[in-house]
């Protein structure tokens, strides 16, 4: 098997010759296999090193993503030399609907900036040391009462983690669904659910991309099982970590375990604290910090932030601050903060910012748009929403005719959502509706049953034979 070097040696090669790469192009041209894991990593490996030599830049994500010359990416015009007004950062900006304040825009040209225009920085400490709980906020006295409204399920008391028991199927598969997207898995909503509640891998996908999901669900579990514990302890967040970790790590000794080597992040100018000493006096200073925090949001967002920022462990970071912002929720029946919708460079961006410049006003925006469109997702007045009826409204014969083929043709689950998508090219809608077209199909999918087939001009025997494929 190639060495590291000469497989960069061979990725600057292909760049040369064509522009960009992929995992699959590279393989094809250095004799890997395309579908074989240990052949995936060694590759990942080397794109990592080269990122974070700043030779390469990703773009893209899950099967799409390529790379292509960092200097490509630098030779175009330093975001601030733009003047960007509300209107345009609508046209342009992944943030695209979600109110910014003017610092979150500010902030938002500084992390648009090529990564030569931006300034290496390492860990502030300080940063941690000066949050003062109950006296500091990340969120204003009115966002937080606004949060606690829209979260709000009922006003009498019951058993921490009541309501997230009660809904417990849902959250599983869309947090373990939007936190996995985030990180760039290509699962769908309904191929997640199949390998939640049945344990079927999607066809032609990564290994690594189900034991993600499969880790998420893992760890929701214990999230919701320990709800009553009192405080979040170091035990928890560590716990959470090893559930999530489990299986993808280079070292499984590392799963929930504070990190002692030094890290790096590619396509930031961030360097992560490397003093394991510091890192665990910081570690334990968050957890110290956190349960002394009153309110449930703020202490949601300082685990979000804190943990995110600090990169306590040697990898899956992120996906540890998602679920750890959620205990805070949990315990007191509030709705889960599930991440739907939010797109993966917005978030990014949101963290970059943080990261590089200790401002945390884009992903308290972000944060807060997030909670509202979580909170949609599990409330009553989801019917209410506009754009979601909006669309089915749209498309309702287009809906009702796909869902109606897949049932009568008896198309079984594996391949289910690759019949939703030949289905949709042969409707040709407009290429900006497809996505939310396609969601929308996958809803409808997995909430049928007995009562609501009539609905599809289904009857009871065809959804019988159609459903024991499933």
């Amino acid at each position: 098997m190639p060495g590291t070097k000469n497989i960069e040696e061979l990725i600057l090669k292909l760049l040369s010759a064509h522009g960009e790469v992929s995992i699959r192009s590279i393989a094809r041209a250095g004799g890997f296999s395309e579908t074989n894991d240990t052949d995936r990593k060694t590759i990942r490996r080397s794109l990592l090193s080269m990122e974070e030599q700043n030779q390469i830049v990703p773009k893209g994500a899950g099967r799409s993503r390529v790379y292509v010359k960092a200097a490509q990416v630098s030779q175009t015009a330093p975001v601030e030399t733009v003047a960007l007004n509300q209107t345009q950062l609508e046209g342009v900006s992944p943030f695209k609907d979600i109110a910014l304040s003017a610092e979150s825009e500010a902030l938002l040209r500084h992390v648009s900036r090529s990564l030569t225009a931006r300034t290496p920085i390492g860990y502030n400490q300080v940063f941690l040391q000066s949050y003062k709980p109950n006296e500091t906020f990340y969120l204003s006295k009115a966002q937080r009462e606004s949060l606690h409204s829209t979260g709000l399920v009922e006003v009498q008391t019951r058993p921490a983690g009541t309501y997230a028991r009660n809904i417990m199927n849902r959250l599983l598969i869309d947090l373990s669904w939007n936190s996995s997207r985030l990180e760039g898995n290509t699962y769908s909503l309904l191929e997640t659910k199949r390998l939640i509640e049945l344990g079927e891998s999607a066809a032609g996908k990564d290994a690594s991309e189900a034991q993600m999901i499969l880790n998420h669900k893992a760890a929701i579990e214990y999230v919701v099982e320990f709800a009553e514990s009192e405080d979040i302890s170091s035990h928890d967040v560590c716990s959470i970590h090893a559930l999530l970790s489990e299986n993808l790590l280079g070292d499984p000794s590392a799963s929930g375990r504070v990190r002692t080597i030094a890290v790096s992040i590619g396509g930031t100018t961030y360097l992560p604290l490397e003093n394991p000493n510091i890192l665990k006096e910081c570690f334990d200073l968050f957890i110290e910090k956190l349960n002394q925090i009153e309110n449930q949001f703020e202490q949601s967002l300082f685990s979000l932030i804190q943990l995110s920022y600090m990169q306590a462990f040697e990898d899956v970071n992120k996906r540890t601050a998602r679920l750890v912002a959620n205990i805070p929720l949990i315990k007191k029946n509030l709705k889960p903060l599930s991440f739907t919708d939010v797109n993966q460079e917005a978030y990014i961006k949101a963290l970059l910012g943080v990261c590089e410049k200790n401002d945390i006003s884009l992903l308290r925006d972000l944060y807060v748009w997030a909670y509202t469109r979580s909170s949609q997702r599990y409330s009553a007045i989801q019917q209410a929403m506009g754009e979601p009826n909006l669309l089915k409204l749209k498309y309702r014969t287009v809906i009702q005719d796909i869902v109606r083929s897949i049932i009568l043709e008896k198309i079984e689950g594996a391949q289910v959502v690759h019949k939703i998508q030949i289905l949709i090219d042969a409707k040709n809608p407009p290429q900006a509706d497809r996505t939310e077209l396609f969601k929308a199909i996958e809803t409808e999918i997995m909430s049928l049953h007995d009562g609501n087939i009539a609905r599809f001009k289904i009857r009871p025997s065809e959804y019988q034979a159609w459903k024991v494929l499933q």
